[in-house]
Parts: structure tokens; sequence; C-alpha cells
């Protein structure tokens, strides 16, 4: 893969990415919630840049080998993950495939029973960051450990 375009050099629209981050580093989202939809957005569109940050991110922040080994199998590992998460991870799974007809009203009514609507709203914000991120990070062929 040869290598592309550093997309600071868009330094406006980088800055704007900038803010999503600092953002969603404001919000009440715990640590934990946030590096679970980086770490499955980015297994769904194979961005091995995002994956092998946001899971060296995670084990900082404490969380275990195990999980994110299984994370991508969560289904078949529920006992793992509290059922927030659970909902939190159909959340990710559905936006990040849009095509695949988006957040379901039963997951988003799901995800009531958990979370208040601005929650709900920084939820949705996290997973449609790192799908940006993603996409940037594959389209400039971004390698693992650059930067």
């Amino acid at each position: 893969m040869s290598k592309r375009i550093n997309i600071s050099t868009a330094p406006q629209a980088y800055k704007a990415m900038l803010e999503l981050e600092t953002y969603l580093a404001s919000t009440a989202l715990s640590k934990t919630l946030k590096e679970l939809i980086k770490i499955r957005a980015s297994q769904i569109n194979s961005c091995a840049y995002c994956i092998d940050m946001h899971t060296k991110d995670a084990l900082k922040n404490g969380e275990t080998n195990q999980r994110i080994f299984l994370l991508s199998a969560w289904k078949e590992a529920k006992y793992l993950f509290t059922e927030e998460e659970q909902t939190v991870l159909t959340m990710t799974e559905e936006i990040t495939l849009i095509h695949k007809n988006g957040l379901s009203d039963e997951t988003y009514q799901k995800a009531t029973e958990f979370f208040t609507e601005e929650q709900i709203a920084q939820i949705i914000m996290a997973i449609v960051t790192i799908n940006a991120w993603n996409r940037i990070a594959v389209s400039t062929h971004l390698q693992v450990g650059e930067f």
C-alpha cells in the first residue's frame, strides 16, 4: 500500500474533527463505552490503525484482554458485557452498517432504558466520529504506528 496524503494538510477540516474529539472527551460517557465503540466500529471498517490505537487506549484505561479479544464476537460472549454495553455495541453496529437499515427502532427503544436522550445523542456522535476517522485512516492508507 502506497502512502497517501496526510489529512492534516486540510487544517480546517482536521481541526473540526479534533473538536468533535474534544466534545466527546467532555461527555459523561465512560471511557470504557467510548473505547468499545471505537474498537468495534474500527473492526467493522477494517481500520487497522484505529484498532491498534484504541485497543492500546482501552488497555491503559483498565479494559481486559479477554473482552478486547472477544469484542468482534460479543454476541456469542454476552456474559462478558453488561446489558448497557451490549446495547451500545448494537447501536455501533447498526449505525456503522447504515446501509442495512441503520439504527433500528428496537435498538433505540432499548437504549432509552439505560440512557438519557442527551447520552444517546453522545453515543451516536461517538459512533459517527469514529466512523469518520476510520474512513480517513483507510482512505489515506494510514499505517499502524504512524503519528
